[in-house]
């Protein structure tokens, strides 16, 4: 009979990117939490008309790429294939629109796409996100931006941020109006996917990854010559703030991200350092999203990371990467290893190898287990109330007193 294998696109997290990822999660958190944030956490499973309403009808992921079906309540359901519109949904089902207040979140965890797999590119996948909801201010954009920009710094990940603005439904049909003219007059020459969003979002022909139609498309007109006085204020302001705290950007006016419901502010993070300059994390505002799912009007701006990206870029600090070994030399000397791993653990991850063993076997053990520290008690410790320790990293040895240890 032969094994069963995961499916095609869903890897299990193990070993090292196992470690990466905790410390990932753990060290994103606790920047979110400075931030003001809370977590949440919404289901996997979704009625597939919620992503439909919010993701949008032009979007490849409703388009091609969600894992949707009927379930056995005779239920269109789907697997999330992103997070902010569970989010939103939470937001309205909870009252909180109608409550008022401002509402600062960010969650983590598995997303689903069925799309051929690559590098950097997964059926199942998981993201770190974050939304606001109540805060129109363009002070919450740069405060959003600054916080993606902390966190990818911690982690010593080099990137660009390319900024946009979206306009809002003042200046939006307007320059749709001005894009469709445009792009009707060669549309013969434009991709299918181009075509298609013609009819449905005309300014997502512009995130066409296709190279024959990016060259068609470098005179397309441009959102930010078209902005409504408050929309090119605020986009004017949101440089303005991003200056005066010394965040480099880009200005990308092809910027439009994948999904229908933002407006205004649009940003990415690029980075090179995995092949080709590529999305590392991204958002926008989405002012009108609370509304489309039946919410008051809510103000509200969020971004998403993907985290298996990031992964083979992340550098661990030294401090994080201790972990340390405990053996016995002896049975009698195991309580006292217990007692000493309780207090050990307050600060660094410890392990104890129950079974006595000799030296050699215990640094053996060690090694596999990556340990940067292996600390060992025998019968002569256990009388002197000492403790031998050995770095792995830099061969010191030393004999020391447990309390010091």
């Amino acid at each position: 009979m032969a094994n069963i294998q995961s499916l095609r696109g869903m890897n299990d997290i193990l070993g090292k990117d196992s470690e990466l990822f905790t410390y990932f999660v753990d060290n994103a958190s606790r920047i979110a939490r400075n931030y003001g944030f809370s977590y949440m956490e919404t289901p996997i499973l979704e009625e597939t008309a919620l992503f439909k309403r919010s993701v949008g009808e032009s979007s490849d992921i409703v388009n091609k790429e969600m894992y949707q079906f009927t379930d056995k309540g005779e239920n269109d359901v789907c697997l999330r294939p992103e997070g902010t519109a569970g989010v939103v949904r939470s937001f309205v089902q909870n009252k909180f629109d109608r409550a008022g207040g401002t509402y600062r979140w960010y969650y983590y965890g598995p997303m689903f796409r069925y799309e051929r797999p690559q590098k950097g590119r997964l059926r199942e996948f998981h993201q770190f996100g974050a939304e606001v909801f109540g805060v129109s201010s363009v002070y919450e954009d740069a405060n959003i931006i600054m916080m993606l920009k902390d966190i990818l710094e911690f982690f010593k990940i080099g990137f660009k941020l390319q900024l946009n603005s979206l306009g809002c439904p003042t200046c939006m049909p307007v320059y749709r109006e001005n894009l469709v003219k445009h792009l009707t007059s060669f549309k013969d020459e434009l991709c299918e996917d181009c075509n298609r969003r013609i009819e449905t979002n005309p300014i997502r022909v512009l995130d066409c990854k296709n190279e024959n139609c990016q060259k068609l498309l470098y005179n397309a007109p441009k959102i930010t010559n078209n902005l409504c006085e408050k929309c090119d204020t605020d986009f004017e302001k949101l440089k303005e703030i991003l200056d005066f705290n010394g965040v480099e950007y880009e200005i990308d006016t092809n910027l439009v991200r994948g999904l229908d419901y933002y407006s205004q502010t649009a940003f990415e993070f690029v980075s090179d350092e995995i092949g080709a300059q590529s999305a590392i994390a991204g958002g926008g505002r989405y002012d009108k999203l609370v509304e489309f799912l039946g919410g008051r009007a809510t103000p509200g701006i969020g971004f998403a990371i993907g985290i298996e990206r990031l992964l083979e870029l992340i550098k661990m600090n030294d401090d994080d990467n201790e972990i340390i070994y405990l053996g016995a030399l002896s049975d009698e000397a195991l309580n006292s290893l217990t007692k000493i791993a309780s207090k050990k653990r307050e600060t660094t991850k410890t392990i104890i190898e129950y079974t006595p063993r000799g030296f050699g076997k215990h640094f053996k053990l060690a090694e596999k287990q990556n340990a940067t520290m292996v600390a060992l008690i025998g019968e002569n410790e256990l009388n002197d109330g000492t403790i031998y320790t050995k770095n792995l990293n830099t061969q010191e040895e030393r004999t020391i007193k447990i309390e010091e240890f």
